[in-house]
């Protein structure tokens, strides 16, 4: 039972792994750019809720004004930043240096209004508050956490998959110059992309600041594991991207459990190296092939 424990407890983290992943899968199959602003436009976004609950405006609104906030700061970089740049022929390698330096101008801002100090981040859910099932004990965050992260990401995989708009999202990922002769808007679908990228990033930061304490640079290791993730998963598959961060929560939370703490990490990473060497392209991945 106690196995069963580890890999619910994983199953949770690897959630909010998957969250992350699914931002860098989105949109790196629209752009083919890594996006390493990812976390701290989830941190702007959780900071931003964070100063909102400050004012005494309740959860419900201060967390929709976060995720709102992380949505609009990933479009305004879109349009005001990478658009110019692909105008003036940006190559693949210099977009990617414009979201690690706009990730920099983040972290600027965030440490100059909210401050470098640790904080303690109000939640209306409580690790102190636990359930008891059997021999099993689940405290009320985890539950949250992992019921969240499993029905954003099978919301978002429905978006992309049952809609009109997801529909676009997924000929602009696969052809632009088609999917532009088809009359579809392809840069208001590409900015939907980012903030929907940003948008499930903040949502990751909300659960995952009342485990940790909240400072400027909190997300820096769940990104990193949710890169990991939609590497290990396929870096070009939505699905991919939750089996991934999935995967990488539970090896994590098994390898602490039965190896060591201080190894867990470490263990997560060895499983990364040895699907990439039988499979490069990732667990679901496929090989992009350039069309023209």
């Amino acid at each position: 039972m106690r196995f069963l424990q580890y890999v619910i407890s994983g199953l949770a983290s690897g959630s909010i792994y998957a969250l992350v992943a699914l931002g860098l899968a989105l949109i790196y199959r629209s752009n083919r750019i890594l996006n390493f602003a990812h976390g701290d436009m989830a941190t702007a976004g959780t900071f931003f809720a964070f100063i909102m609950l400050g004012l005494q405006i309740p959860y419900g609104p201060s967390f929709g004004l976060g995720l709102l906030f992380g949505f609009v700061i990933a479009v305004l970089f879109y349009y005001c930043v990478l658009i110019p740049a692909q105008r003036r022929e940006a190559t693949q390698l210099g977009q990617i240096i414009l979201t690690l330096g706009f990730g920099l101008i983040l972290q600027g801002a965030i440490s100059y209004f909210g401050g470098t100090e640790p904080q303690m981040f109000p939640f209306p859910l409580s690790e102190a508050e636990t359930y008891q099932l059997g021999t099993l004990i689940f405290d009320q965050l985890s539950l949250g956490t992992l019921a969240v992260g499993i029905v954003a990401s099978l919301l978002f995989y429905l978006l992309i998959q049952k809609t009109r708009i997801g529909l676009a999202m997924r000929a602009t990922s696969e052809n632009l110059p088609a999917a532009q002769t088809m009359g579809i808007p392809t840069r208001k679908i590409l900015a939907l992309s980012w903030g929907l990228a940003a948008f499930l990033g903040v949502l990751a930061g909300l659960f995952l600041a009342p485990a940790l304490l909240l400072d400027p640079f909190f997300m820096l290791e769940p990104f990193l594991k949710g890169f990991a993730a939609a590497i290990l998963g396929g870096l070009n598959s939505l699905p991919g991207a939750i089996v991934g961060g999935l995967i990488l929560g539970v090896s994590e939370s098994l390898a602490g459990a039965y190896i060591s703490v201080a190894f867990k990490n470490t263990f997560a990473f060895l499983i990364i190296i040895v699907v990439l060497l039988v499979r490069p392209e990732g667990l679901l991945g496929e090989e992009f092939k350039e069309r023209v």
